[in-house]
């Protein structure tokens, strides 16, 4: 299967455009021209073909795009995307309006009135956009997930890109926070130099682990101190 090349920030293979910003180009470059790669794409293409997959396919790539390198200064790891109707648009808990907000978003927007104040603007309102473009990377673990259908698409190959991302900004001398909540984002940590880089960990939103230690852990003021105490201007989460 051959790849097509569609100018300086794009590959093409078969069907899966992957188009990022050029540092994220260069870092992931490597990682985007193996054979692992490929059994990957053709995986996902042929999941397209059979079923319904989300995010489309504009957007698998969109938390890179929100976010280049350069700007990463907090980095917030998800599982995989939603998978119900209308949900995923590929930035990790992010729903667009007027998408009603999933649990885990509803109780990461609970910890975030409590721990620093931010009331949500309304019920149709989960579009987490704002912090993605203040250099908040909401990315997942894994970027593509069958419909309905959680975890479908874990253990395929996306770990190694988003592995490859992680080990990216640890690379920088530019120091960032890396929030892991659950098991899944918590696998990350090995790949983190904790003398340069800041780690705020906890269990995660969803409903099943929120009683467990999400609530009352102050993640957003946490990351925020982080970033002072490094220098680096804190994030407004507000919307």
């Amino acid at each position: 299967m051959e790849w097509l090349w569609n100018g300086p920030c794009q590959w093409h293979i078969p069907s899966m455009l992957v188009d990022l910003p050029d540092d994220w180009r260069t870092a992931l470059g490597p990682e985007l021209e193996g054979e692992s790669w490929r059994e990957l794409m053709r995986f996902v293409d042929e999941e397209r073909r059979r079923s319904q997959v989300f995010p489309r396919e504009a957007e698998v790539f969109a938390a890179f795009n929100l976010t280049p390198l350069s700007s990463v200064k907090v980095v917030l790891l998800g599982q995989d995307p939603y998978h119900d109707d209308g949900q995923a648009h590929g930035l990790c808990f992010s729903v667009r309006p007027p998408t009603k907000p999933p649990p885990s978003l509803r109780n990461i927007f609970k910890e975030l009135e409590s721990d620093v104040g931010v009331v949500v603007p309304g019920p149709g309102h989960g579009d987490l956009s704002a912090w993605a473009r203040q250099g908040v990377l909401l990315l997942n673990t894994v970027l593509t997930v069958r419909a309905h259908e959680p975890g479908s698409h874990t253990n395929r190959g996306w770990e190694r890109l988003t592995d490859a991302a992680v080990v990216a900004i640890n690379a920088r001398a530019t120091p960032a926070v890396f929030c892991l909540w659950g098991a899944h984002a918590k696998k990350k940590r090995a790949l983190i130099d904790e003398s340069r880089h800041i780690v705020v960990e906890g269990a995660h939103p969803s409903p099943l682990s929120a009683t467990s230690g999400f609530f009352g852990s102050k993640p957003f003021s946490a990351i925020n101190q982080a970033l002072l105490a490094k220098g680096v201007i804190p994030v407004e989460w507000g919307f």
